[in-house]
């Protein structure tokens, strides 16, 4: 079995965090956030399979920092939904950032285990979140007022993921999903089903992508999507 970085001494992440934070620099007090979300991350990696553990020795610029850049492609954003947070990525990374912004994280996550997690992470943390342990077909209007943006990252297809942000962006969201290479045979996929007009941002953590939508128009197929 893979060990987690606290159970393996020989991963250091302290030269990984300042590449993160360069580029995708911090307040003091968010970094000290991020810092104790990090510590109980990897105490509970040893028995949760949050990340993959491969990536342990660059977590903070393959998920911090890939999370981090969402803030500023949506710089005015103060109610965010993130659909499968999982191991807190990008939620808890952006709740940690709305507590000086004065906005709220929705994570939503179907596993108990990871739910949980996620909610000692922002109690320990001490982001701004509200978790909701629900499927995401189930979630309906669990979310009081307006959304301003919606993201998921390594959750599903984006054609579906067009289909659980739907109904925010109809309201006015924006939708930021962070895609990997394949993210134009996504695109060419989800046109099946959905009109819209993507802009595409480079990641700034690696090949991957940061998929933009402001509208999301339903084709008359568009049922088949969630098959």
């Amino acid at each position: 079995m893979a060990k987690s970085a606290m159970q393996n001494p020989a991963i250091d992440l302290t030269a990984d965090k300042a590449a993160a934070l360069k580029l995708t620099p911090v307040s003091r007090e968010m970094e000290a956030r991020l810092d104790r979300y990090v510590a109980l991350l990897l105490e509970w990696q040893a028995t949760t399979n949050l990340v993959a553990p491969s990536t342990l020795p660059n977590l903070w610029t393959r998920h911090i920092s890939d999370s981090l850049q969402l803030l500023s492609l949506a710089p005015t954003a103060k109610t965010w939904l993130d659909f499968g947070s999982g191991g807190g990525f990008p939620g808890v990374v952006l709740a940690c950032a709305m507590k000086d912004a004065g906005g709220v994280v929705h994570m939503v996550e179907r596993n108990g285990k990871k739910a949980a997690f996620l909610r000692e992470a922002v109690r320990v943390a001490g982001g701004s979140a509200q978790i909701h342990a629900k499927d995401i077909e189930n979630f309906g209007d669990s979310v009081t007022g307006a959304v301003d943006c919606v993201t998921a990252r390594a959750l599903a297809p984006l054609h579906l993921l067009l289909g659980f942000a739907e109904p925010a962006v109809k309201q006015g969201a924006q939708a930021l999903f962070l895609k990997g290479q394949d993210v134009d045979s996504e695109l060419t996929e989800a046109t099946k089903y959905w009109n819209i007009e993507p802009k595409l941002h480079p990641s700034l953590t690696g090949d991957g992508w940061v998929v933009e939508i402001k509208q999301i128009v339903r084709r008359s197929n568009a049922a088949a999507a969630r098959a």
